[in-house]
């Protein structure tokens, strides 16, 4: 089986490239390649090309944060002999979160003798998503974040809380329309709904406590508008993962589980978010490719 090491050089501290190499040189009779992308959606291209090129088993692994990840994944679809591997040096690292600490992602000899199993991916259009589908309030965020990532203070691990601040003043509600399996899940407006694969958004926020990315079906959570003050209330259980449980939420809050989403945007250019990158159109419809991803699991993670 051939290794392929696909490092993003700018993600987290922009150390990656150093750290990757310094471990693969430790290794003995361990062949690989490692392929540095040098623009948005080069890892992408690259993965589909090679997969292209042979009928043997690749296994991709992914160094970087959320974005090369999903870029990854969207070049392994419709390739059989296409295998992914995480190891997280991006500043959120969301997906991985699902698998609870990321250390043993990040430790190569784990990973290389890691198992191989199968997961759910998100497909919008001819867009794909291995962690989540985020609007509202969300898709403000995530625009924030993309401009502040890199910066000192505000960017980094606080991008997403810079993002939040932003869209407070921004982004309170949102008009649209959202259909869960044919069910309308919200009047004409929302504060934010979160359509996930996986389980965490944002670094920390825990969206999706029930999640399963590999049952064949996308968690559906979607939140009526609120005022900023009860919104204030509302982020801190959100992000603790419990909003789903507690009684005094449930007017605000909708909850499927579903296998189709159609989303209606109210504006021509309603944005959406896949794994941090925003996508904008008038009118989405996302569905689960129920285990489509031949996805590792180093050895020693337990989930």
């Amino acid at each position: 089986m051939k290794h392929v090491f696909i490092v993003n050089p700018t993600a987290g501290k922009g150390d990656t490239l150093a750290s990757i190499r310094k471990s693969l040189d430790q290794k003995q009779d361990f062949e690989y390649e490692i392929y540095v992308t040098s623009k948005a959606g080069d890892a992408t291209d690259y993965v589909a090309k090679t997969c292209e090129e042979t009928d043997e088993d690749i296994r991709f692994y992914s160094c970087g944060g959320d974005g090369t990840l999903n870029e990854v994944v969207s070049g392994c679809v419709g390739h059989s002999n296409a295998i992914v591997a995480l190891y997280p040096s991006g500043s959120g690292n969301d997906f991985v979160k699902y698998y609870g600490d990321k250390d043993n992602f990040l430790n190569l000899d784990n990973l290389i003798e890691g198992t191989e199993t199968k997961i759910d991916i998100i497909k919008v259009g001819d867009r794909y998503a291995v962690n989540a589908c985020h609007f509202g309030l969300d898709s403000a965020v995530a625009r924030k974040m993309n401009q502040v990532r890199h910066k000192k203070i505000i960017g980094g691990k606080n991008a997403y809380n810079t993002g939040v601040f932003y869209a407070l003043l921004t982004a309170m509600k949102t008009k649209c329309k959202v259909i869960g399996d044919g069910e309308e899940l919200n009047d004409d407006k929302i504060l934010l709904c979160t359509i996930a694969n996986g389980k965490y958004v944002g670094g920390s926020y825990l969206s999706a406590p029930r999640s399963k990315n590999d049952d064949g079906y996308l968690e559906v959570c979607c939140i009526k508008p609120v005022a900023i003050i009860k919104f204030l209330r509302l982020i801190k259980v959100y992000k603790a993962g419990t909003h789903l449980d507690r009684e005094d939420l449930k007017k605000y809050i909708e909850y499927r589980r579903c296998k189709n989403v159609e989303i209606i945007g109210g504006q021509k250019k309603f944005a959406i978010s896949l794994d941090g990158e925003v996508v904008e159109g008038e009118k989405f419809t996302v569905e689960t490719l129920e285990k489509e991803l031949r996805f590792i699991i180093p050895k020693g993670c337990e989930i």
